[in-house]
């Protein structure tokens, strides 16, 4: 009687192993993309500050960015919410990170292909320090950044224009990649 109950027991638990397996759907792609995360935050995924990603071509040169948009919300950015001087994530929640399928020129500095966290540093009245470190996958952003890490530094003036924007975006245009944010425009030169 024990082992018929085991086996039952086993039969049992197999079938509805496969039950359950076979109602979760295909296996999905896990790479990110605009669409599959406004898929994620329909289903009650919410972020305060939504994760994007924006990919195409700089040129003939393939690239992808993903970030966390963080909002205003009535704050105080520049100087406050992001203070001047120190190593910003340029983004929210896990460290904002670009892809390169080919080697570029980034802002004149030869960088082999690859991933790179993004990191800068804003100053009030100076160009910002725009910085590429080998660590990209980083799930705190700033509080994991470390120098030592770094492939490349670069001074990068940013421009400030009369229209605010509310939400940080980053967006890859003909020369490169652009950080626009309340009213800043930071143009990364890609070539």
């Amino acid at each position: 009687m024990r082992i018929e109950n085991n086996s039952l027991y086993y039969s049992f638990s197999f079938l509805l192993a496969l039950l359950l397996f076979s109602c979760s759907g295909p296996a999905t792609n896990n790479s990110a993309s605009e669409e599959s995360m406004e898929a994620a935050n329909s289903t009650g995924e919410e972020r305060a500050s939504p994760l994007k990603t924006v990919s195409g071509t700089i040129g003939d040169k393939t690239v992808a960015v993903q970030y966390g948009s963080p909002g205003i919300k009535g704050r105080d950015i520049w100087g406050d919410l992001v203070p001047y001087g120190e190593v910003w994530r340029t983004g929210a929640n896990e460290a904002t990170y670009i892809s390169l399928e080919e080697d570029v020129l980034f802002e004149g500095q030869p960088l082999p292909a690859g991933k790179y966290s993004l990191f800068t540093i804003p100053m009030e009245n100076e160009p910002w320090t725009v910085i590429l470190n080998s660590e990209w996958d980083l799930e705190h952003g700033h509080f994991q950044y470390k120098e030592e890490h770094d492939v490349l530094r670069v001074p990068v003036t940013p421009s400030w224009v009369d229209e605010s924007q509310e939400w940080l975006s980053i967006e890859l245009v003909s020369d490169g990649l652009q950080v626009k944010w309340e009213k800043l425009v930071l143009p990364i030169n890609i070539e």
